[in-house]
């Protein structure tokens, strides 16, 4: 990635500048990703085209997305939402229909990272993890349940969305029968029966970093994590941990571009830098996350590309988080997730 000074310098000149009407204002999901937003894609786009970009982080979920874009200190230009936002967001007419010709084409990316409000951000990964010290081989989701082989206490989410399709793969379902299965009210009665032997020894978290602390600190054996906070303690603390890619939960962010923002065509140019494969493989090389340009993997040094969550290697091992179902069955599974929960 030593050329990427060069490739600024020759994106300068080619890349048209569009007069803003105002900075272009980037909202980033969660204030985690803030920084390998900047470093990645922020810095460089300006330092190739001179165009001021403010970027600040927003906590997701749609009332948050629909005051941000009302334009309140100030209005947001481009978002980076989940796969629900993106769903939820395009429907309600708040996302610009995007043409992906104006961006390097369809082809240009992976198939997953195009939409018609968006187009991919990157991918965020829940794996299993743990302490190599500790464990020396490679746990399976049927070893996380298994308590009396492997006893200690087990981390997970506190949330419905993706701790059942886990708990229907540890319970034996092939990934690509996990939501045909969680389609059904038996289906749905199976991941919380599985639920339940586990929970006595579960130790729930919010936030990456707690995910990582309990790991760390010792407080569990094992955990679910995003892959790229488990990269970052590693790197961090010098300690061995050790990433599950087979059975991993993955998830697309997307960038989506306010219908109301008066900065368009900015918008259009930054999607169109930070698509350059050289660029997006930065997000691997610094933070360990997968870009979504095809070719973003294709020149990564080993140990980046050996946490790279958009590899094909990685991908083909891993279960895609379906929006569609969770769009359609959230406020249902959450609240009978909460009851579970409380009882």
């Amino acid at each position: 990635m030593a050329f990427v000074p060069l490739l600024l310098l020759a994106l300068s000149a080619a890349i048209p500048r569009p007069a803003a009407a105002r900075e272009l204002t980037l909202a980033v999901r969660t204030k985690a990703r803030l920084h390998a937003v900047e470093q990645v894609f922020v810095t460089p786009f300006h330092a190739a085209t001179d165009i001021p970009v403010l970027a600040q982080s927003w906590p997701g979920g749609m009332p948050a997305l629909t005051t941000g874009l009302a334009g309140k200190g100030p209005a947001w230009d481009l978002v980076e939402v989940n796969g629900l936002e993106l769903i939820n967001g395009c429907a309600a007419g708040l996302f610009t229909k995007l043409d992906a010709n104006q961006i390097g084409g369809a082809a240009h990316y992976l198939p997953m990272a195009v939409s018609p409000c968006g187009i991919g951000a990157s991918v965020a990964n829940t794996v299993l993890a743990w302490d190599r010290d500790k464990f020396p081989g490679t746990p399976s989701w049927a070893d996380f349940w298994d308590e009396a082989k492997y006893p200690g206490k087990r981390g997970l989410r506190q949330g419905v969305r993706g701790n059942l399709e886990i708990a229907l793969m540890a319970d034996g379902v092939a990934p690509g029968d996990v939501y045909k299965v969680l389609a059904t009210p038996d289906g749905v009665k199976r991941a919380f029966r599985k639920l339940d032997q586990l929970r006595p020894y579960i130790v729930w978290w919010h936030t990456p970093a707690e995910a990582m602390k309990i790991l760390a600190g010792g407080g569990v054996l094992m955990t679910t994590a995003p892959s790229a906070a488990v990269v970052a303690a590693a790197r961090r603390t010098h300690r061995a941990f050790g990433i599950r890619w087979q059975q991993s939960l993955f998830d697309v962010l997307s960038w989506a571009i306010a219908k109301t923002s008066p900065n368009q065509a900015t918008a259009l140019q930054f999607l169109y830098f930070a698509g350059t494969p050289a660029i997006q493989g930065q997000l691997a090389v610094r933070f360990a996350e997968g870009g979504l340009a095809a070719a973003a993997n294709d020149d990564l040094p080993p140990d980046a590309a050996a946490v790279s969550p958009t590899t094909p290697d990685h991908l083909k091992v891993a279960l895609r988080i379906n929006d569609a179902f969770w769009h359609d069955h959230l406020a249902a599974l959450q609240k009978q997730f909460n009851a579970w929960l409380s009882h």
